[in-house]
């Protein structure tokens, strides 16, 4: 595809029809959920890091939350044991528990913490175990150490944004016995950004958002209010593995963050369209006026 070049005319509009939305989000707090494609797609995780740092050169307190797991699955394979799963999620026995807390917290994390940082960011990586971030328990004796989030102690998130970090965090949490548990990543994001009273949550998926019409991008709706995703789930326009994304919206929406945006993160640069411009990207979650 041909490069397109711009003007420095044509850079500086840009830049002005960007400033109102820039000013909108000046100090404000935005959670991006990151996983997916997005990850594993090299030139696409370069981009989603250079949008991520760019938001927070011009005010924004971006806050990270991280899966990994196509790397826990690889890791897995490597060891020679075979992923299991019930219901979606991964059944974890302490030894696939160890793998989840080597990945996440360790080469995962590292590795996004380095990437924002050769972009210019400043990011310190941290997982739910360090200052008693995520409290857990366990939330099915049949998944093993899957947890369920119990507490969430959003001091050091909080410490990190006052300090100018981007704070960078993979989802382990523990309990008070010492149990470490491999928790849902949009959860702990909801949880998180619920607990921060963020301004947006950002779920990066692989599709393009709620679909009316599951096999049909053109159906892709825009905005939902809580009573409007109540009334698709009972048609069962919501369905599948979008059930829990969207139940993640409304439960980060209960808990105080302004809205939540579900987007395909293997679109280029996704962040900064739904941050910086009017066309917004995905399907955006509000309270709705009922609610309120």
């Amino acid at each position: 595809m041909e490069e397109l070049r711009f003007s420095n005319a044509q850079r500086a509009q840009v830049l002005t029809q960007a400033l109102p939305y820039i000013r909108q989000y000046n100090g404000k707090i935005v959670v991006v959920k990151y996983g997916g494609n997005a990850m594993i797609n090299e030139q696409l995780k370069q981009q989603v890091m250079e949008d991520i740092v760019l938001l927070s050169l011009v005010g924004v307190k971006v806050v990270l939350v991280h899966g990994g797991g196509p790397e826990i699955s690889d890791l897995m394979a490597r060891l020679g044991k075979q992923p299991s799963f019930v219901d979606g999620l991964r059944v974890t026995d302490r030894e696939t528990m160890d793998i989840v807390q080597m990945v996440l917290a360790g080469k995962v994390n590292k590795t996004l913490v380095n990437l924002l940082q050769m972009k210019g960011g400043r990011a310190m990586g941290i997982s739910g175990m360090d200052g008693g971030l995520i409290k857990a328990n366990m939330r099915d004796p049949r998944l093993g150490y899957v947890g369920s989030i119990s507490d969430v102690n959003i001091r050091p998130v909080l410490d990190l944004l006052e300090k100018g970090y981007i704070p960078v965090i993979s989802t382990v949490g523990c309990d008070d016995e010492g149990n470490t548990y491999n928790i849902n990543g949009d959860t702990a994001a909801a949880f998180i950004a619920g607990a921060l009273k963020a301004q947006r949550l950002i779920l990066m998926t692989d599709i393009a958002g709620v679909l009316r019409d599951k096999d049909d991008p053109r159906t892709l709706i825009s905005k939902l209010t809580i009573p409007e995703a109540t009334e698709l789930f009972r048609q069962n326009v919501i369905s599948g593995g979008m059930i829990p994304k969207v139940d993640c919206c409304i439960d980060a929406i209960y808990r105080g963050v302004e809205s939540v945006i579900i987007m395909d993160g293997r679109v280029p640069h996704s962040i900064l369209m739904e941050i910086l411009t009017d066309e917004g990207a995905g399907t955006m979650v509000v309270k709705g006026e009922e609610d309120v």
